[in-house]
């Protein structure tokens, strides 16, 4: 019989921050996650040696490990975590540091994520970022994300008619979502026109279905209610989290990740429904994953993906809000950072203080996050719901 996850009392998210995105930087990941560590430290009030508990995610930490890291910013933590879970790393950091804080291993856990972008430094990470990647798409000619979604898109249209006009729905919508937000980086309005008539990059994928590689951070500090009402600072509850890896691997393609294993606990220990969500943040490299999430995290039904997207309005004033920041396809996706963009965006707006617009009346929040991509399925999935103080 499954165990029924205790409730995350008094443990609250305080101190989002981000490094601001810049398309390349000669700058390291290192630099780019002690710039992160500063603002979260200043944001909280505290000072670095408060901070006994520190949980970091970044593709291009290596050689180096969190514990490595910790010289290098010069902490000494008694509670620690390094999680390579890509997009699903943020709300990963908070369900460890969360549970860390509550059980009394740490006080104040620092989550940072971040990663560089030099000229090169994507090619070189594919080249390395999964052997089981390798081994079945190079044969092929193929390497990289790109291929690994074309195909997951190319099964979703045929199995499901979802046309490139509803990705496109999706995307400019996030657009205008972006452009109120200082950090995003594309600054244009995007039209359904421009979306349609942009270059083809791996059929049935174009230029605007891919995220945009660039460098920066983002980070929250996780602490106790008592804590965060001393020093005075805005805060959000966290009401439930899930998590799962390797989920229907007899699956033959991904048409489900593992939130619907546990979609039911989600809203039963939060007390909430989906048409309590205020918004919703999703892990959007690619506008077929947003697909995903919005069937298999409640919204509605497997295959109904389209339809619902016909019937809804995702920017930030709209009856659906989908990623008020922009998410990644207009932010851009600064390595393991795209993992933490959701999660920070909705620590901004449950307290009031976004970068860009202001969702009205927003009051409960969901993040979502996946990561992890092999050949034909990412690995990770996990989400949680969030409420205002």
């Amino acid at each position: 019989m499954k165990r029924r996850q205790k409730p995350y009392k008094d443990i609250v998210l305080t101190s989002p921050v981000t490094v601001d995105y810049v398309r390349y930087s000669n700058r390291s990941a290192h630099w780019f996650l002690a710039k992160s560590l500063r603002g979260v430290i200043e944001s909280a009030g505290v000072d670095l040696n408060e901070v006994d508990g520190l949980c970091v995610s970044s593709f291009q930490l290596l050689p180096d490990t969190a514990v490595g890291l910790t010289q290098h910013l010069g902490v000494t933590p008694r509670w620690l975590d390094h999680l390579p879970m890509g997009g699903a790393c943020g709300v990963a950091a908070l369900r460890r540091a969360a549970r860390a804080v509550q059980c009394g291993d740490a006080e104040y856990v620092a989550c940072i994520s971040a990663d560089a972008n030099q000229v090169d430094t994507f090619r070189k990470m594919l080249g390395s970022f999964s052997q089981y990647a390798q081994d079945a798409v190079y044969p092929y000619g193929s390497g990289g994300p790109n291929g690994s979604f074309a195909f997951l898109t190319n099964y979703y249209m045929r199995e499901y008619g979802a046309t490139r006009e509803d990705f496109g729905k999706l995307c400019v919508a996030q657009r205008t979502n972006a452009l109120a937000n200082p950090n995003a980086l594309f600054k244009k309005p995007l039209t359904l026109d421009e979306y349609l008539d942009a270059r083809v990059i791996a059929e049935p994928l174009y230029l605007f279905d891919c995220v945009m590689p660039c460098a920066g951070g983002e980070g929250f500090m996780v602490m106790s209610r008592e804590n965060a009402e001393r020093k005075g600072l805005p805060y959000v509850n966290v009401l439930s989290t899930i998590e799962r890896h390797n989920a229907f691997p007899d699956d033959p393609i991904q048409m489900r990740g593992g939130w619907v294993l546990d979609i039911d606990e989600l809203y039963d220990v939060a007390g909430k429904t989906p048409e309590d969500i205020d918004f919703l943040c999703t892990y959007d490299d690619y506008p077929v994953i947003n697909v995903l999430q919005l069937e298999d995290l409640g919204f509605c039904g497997k295959g109904e993906g389209p339809d619902f997207i016909r019937g809804h309005e995702f920017t930030w004033d709209g009856d659906f809000p989908l990623n008020p920041s922009g998410g990644q396809l207009s932010v851009g996706q600064a390595g393991a950072a795209g993992g933490y963009l959701g999660l920070v965006e909705a620590i901004r707006q449950l307290t009031g203080r976004p970068r860009g617009h202001q969702v009205p009346d927003a009051s409960v929040g969901l993040v979502s996050g996946f990561g992890m991509i092999n050949y034909d399925r990412g690995l990770c999935t996990a989400a949680a719901i969030l409420e205002a103080a």
